[in-house]
Order: structure tokens, then C-alpha cells, then sequence
């Protein structure tokens, strides 16, 4: 496990943490008391804003006991926190349940892990090489 530095700009009571040493994901809070509508969804501020190094990746997850217990989940998983923006990272919840989820501020509602990735480069070719899967695609490998 290696440690790197992000800049983070929040107050102390939404600073991200996690709930047990070696945990992957640092818990994001809710800055606001919020509504996710039942078959719904809201966007919840965090009161977030981070700077992360090149080369780095912050993804936005949902929390499983919110999806478990009360159907909440954040919509667009993993949301993607490029190392170029510096906005507040809001989150988009969407509830699956027949019931409104209530939030206040300071509750956990998703979670962060910071990646390392590699950039591409696209080489354009006519062809594909081939493989054993080839074209076959959703359900191709069968439930069994």
C-alpha cells in the first residue's frame, strides 16, 4: 500500500475517513439535510473539494449497507473525479425503495478510493486480432 498526498478544501466535520485502518474506501458525508424521493434520486453535496496528483483517479462508490438496508445507491458507479477538477464533489443517490430516504448532514451516504491508472494510446487498425471470445457478447458464457 502506498500513500499519496491529496489537497482537500472541506470543513473538519466532512472530512473523509474510514471506519477501520487498511479500509479501500474513505467515507464521503452529506454537507446538507437532503430527500432521496422514493423511486428516485438527488444530488447531495458533500462540501468536497479535492486536488488529486496526474496520474490519479478518485471513484465515487456507494455505500453497501445504504443499498442492503434502504435500496440507496449512487447512480452513475463509480462516479469519476478527474485530477483536474476542483469543484465540490456531489454525488448522485438514486432509491430503489417505495419509501423516502431522509438524510442529514453528516451522514455517510458513499464512498471514495483513490486510483492510480495508466494513459492509452489508440492504434487504429482495420482489424482486430482475434481471441477465443471474439464478438460473442452480453450472456455469451451461459448462468451455469
Amino acid at each position: 500500500m502506498t500513500n499519496f498526498e491529496v489537497l482537500i478544501k472541506c470543513d473538519p466535520d466532512l472530512m473523509p475517513t474510514v471506519s477501520n485502518p487498511g479500509d479501500a474506501g474513505y467515507d464521503l458525508r452529506s454537507a446538507t439535510e437532503a430527500i432521496v424521493p422514493a423511486r428516485s434520486r438527488a444530488t447531495i453535496n458533500t462540501g468536497v473539494s479535492i486536488a488529486l496528483p496526474q496520474g490519479y483517479v478518485a471513484l465515487v462508490h456507494p455505500r453497501s449497507g445504504l443499498a442492503a438496508k434502504h435500496g440507496i445507491t449512487v447512480l452513475n458507479a463509480p462516479g469519476t473525479v478527474d485530477a483536474g477538477y476542483r469543484g465540490e464533489m456531489l454525488i448522485t443517490l438514486v432509491n430503489h425503495s417505495d419509501e423516502d430516504f431522509h438524510i442529514s448532514r453528516g451522514d455517510r451516504v458513499a464512498q471514495v478510493l483513490f486510483q492510480k491508472f495508466e494513459s492509452a494510446t489508440f492504434i487504429q487498425v482495420t482489424e482486430l486480432p482475434g481471441s477465443q471470445r471474439g464478438s460473442s457478447g452480453f450472456g455469451s458464457t451461459g448462468v451455469k
